[in-house]
């Protein structure tokens, strides 16, 4: 086994921001400075998760493991987004105007961390990986078989989101309402039966389009269970910091004056996906690029067609209004992360160049939602 990192000892010290974190959400009840402590632990649990990822992905294929990395990234949205749905329904029992404010706000928080997450993987963590592998090698390759696969899959999810949006325009009113509600419901179970399929596709019955060459430059540092034991326990850490982090988002904001909308879309899942970032980025210098379009697309390809109409179907056992109807903004910004994605990875190679334009469009996106009202 190879002498530990300086910098992964460096970046160790940071998990002392968890039992910090820990006093100051329970004991001195402080939301803006626990919000900055769970905010700097993630980044090392993140980076806990994203090698012992790696470690598995050395003993299976890239695309298990870009798999396993983006599922495992992901959790942290799905539990805020579970506990968002929850306070929501709450919300609606209470039957106060409190209680109804609130569960609105918590269906557009749901929204905006869900679209957050789709611009924050496909425009930050892949332009990130795009320039840090450029910087190593000339040129990258990557497998033009998985652009095609997931770029069909977000474009089937944008047209979810735009066509919800067009309804409510040319319906409106309490009948459009209930369309795009019922539409939304149809579509979801539609986006996860196809998720479904699209797994059956990549891991059974057309495999060999995935497959790489199987060949790794590395040998694993610590038994498989080892990591699968890692990967589980830090992920369990990064889902309570990110817990901790959106119920004291609402307190850091008024402190800092930053937008909601901003928060919901940039801040929550930039911290949230930490560990793609992480990773993505460092397989990207090591030329394994399967590796990181399978964690930075694929995450995105989850959360579009699992994870957000998973949400919706929850919602919709709880009486909760979440549909796909996410807002003007939100959908055409996704809609423009999506074209650009897959113009520039269609031909399956990558260099700097393209990942600045992937960090461009993500800054100007991002610009937008913090001058939103």
């Amino acid at each position: 086994m190879k002498a530990l990192d300086p910098r992964e000892t460096k970046l160790n010290i940071l998990l002392l921001a968890i039992p910090l974190t820990c006093y100051f959400r329970y004991i001195e009840h402080d939301s803006t400075l626990a919000f900055f402590t769970s905010m700097i632990s993630i980044m090392p649990l993140a980076f806990l998760m994203g090698r012992a990822t790696e470690e598995i992905a050395l003993r299976t294929s890239e695309s298990l493991g870009g798999l396993l990395n983006a599922t495992f990234g992901n959790a942290a949205e799905f539990i805020i987004a579970i506990f968002a749905i929850f306070a929501a329904y709450e919300g609606i029992k209470n039957g106060t105007d409190a209680g109804l404010e609130t569960a609105e706000t918590m269906v557009h928080l749901v929204q905006a961390s869900l679209i957050g997450s789709i611009l924050g993987n496909l425009l930050l963590v892949l332009g990130l990986a795009f320039v840090w592998g450029g910087i190593h090698f000339e040129e990258q390759e990557f497998s033009e078989t998985q652009v095609s696969s997931n770029g069909s899959l977000l474009l089937l999810a944008v047209m979810v989101l735009v066509i919800p949006t067009v309804f409510h325009e040319a319906v409106p009113g309490d009948e459009g309402s209930l369309g795009v509600k019922n539409l939304s419901h149809l579509a979801a179970l539609i986006l996860l039966a196809l998720y479904g399929l699209f797994l059956y596709f990549q891991f059974k019955s057309h495999s060999h389009l995935f497959a790489t060459d199987g060949s790794h430059n590395e040998e694993p540092e610590m038994t498989k269970k080892g990591a699968i034991r890692l990967l589980v326990l830090a992920t369990i850490f990064v889902s309570w910091m990110a817990e901790i982090l959106v119920h004291s988002v609402e307190s850091a904001a008024d402190d800092v004056g930053l937008p909601h909308l901003f928060i919901g879309v940039i801040l929550l899942p930039l911290f949230g996906n930490a560990a793609e970032h992480f990773t993505a980025v460092t397989v990207a210098a090591k030329n394994k690029m399967d590796l990181s379009f399978a964690i930075a697309v694929g995450s995105s390809t989850q959360i579009a067609v699992f994870v957000a109409p998973l949400m919706v179907v929850i919602a919709w056992l709880l009486d909760v209004p979440l549909t796909f109807e996410f807002g003007i903004l939100e959908t055409v910004s996704v809609f423009l992360a999506v074209m650009i994605t897959n113009l520039i990875a269609q031909d399956g190679k990558s260099n700097w160049l393209e990942g600045a334009m992937l960090l461009g469009t993500y800054v100007i996106l991002g610009a937008a939602f913090l001058f939103h009202p």
